[in-house]
């Protein structure tokens, strides 16, 4: 039975914060704060994510007058598929039949689908292992060719645009 990775917001907010570290540390420890502020995640919940990333040894953090996190290995070598699955659990696709969760992969109808949601998994999962910290630092990461400023909102709300 294939696991897949499920991307969510604690996901997502890990790779922000490896990808501030890895922009801003310089070998140098980055305080929490710091990294809270510039990507406006809540002080304790970036703790939680990062004491997750080093248990499983992706950073270190140091103590002292220059208090703070490192990466542990170069941002070459850290992809954007190990950061999340560092941090999310693996899931299951399930549905639901009767409001009980229904394993999708011994659901009636599943076989029309299952190729589908299996390719579907297995490129997104190509596609974040082969993106390093050091490619979104350096703006490597392709897609839509657009590059968005520190501030600026990716997804802006649709109805607000003219």
């Amino acid at each position: 039975m294939r696991h897949t990775v499920d991307l969510g917001t604690k996901g997502r907010y890990a790779v922000m914060a490896m990808a501030d570290l890895a922009l801003h540390s310089s070998g140098r420890p980055v305080a929490l704060a710091e990294i809270a502020q510039r990507q406006d995640i809540s002080l304790s919940y970036l703790e939680q994510l990062l004491t997750n990333l080093r248990k499983k040894g992706m950073i270190k953090s140091t103590r002292g007058p220059r208090w703070g996190y490192v990466l542990d290995q170069s941002p070459a070598d850290i992809s954007v598929l190990d950061i999340v699955k560092a941090i999310e659990e693996p899931v299951r696709r399930r549905r639901r039949k009767n409001g009980f969760p229904v394993d999708m992969t011994t659901a009636r109808g599943w076989d029309l689908t299952a190729s589908l949601w299996r390719e579907l998994d297995e490129r997104v999962e190509e596609f974040l292992g082969s993106v390093s910290l050091d490619d979104i630092v350096n703006r490597r990461v392709v897609g839509g060719g657009q590059v968005f400023e520190p501030g600026q909102d990716p997804f802006p709300d649709p109805s607000t645009s003219g």
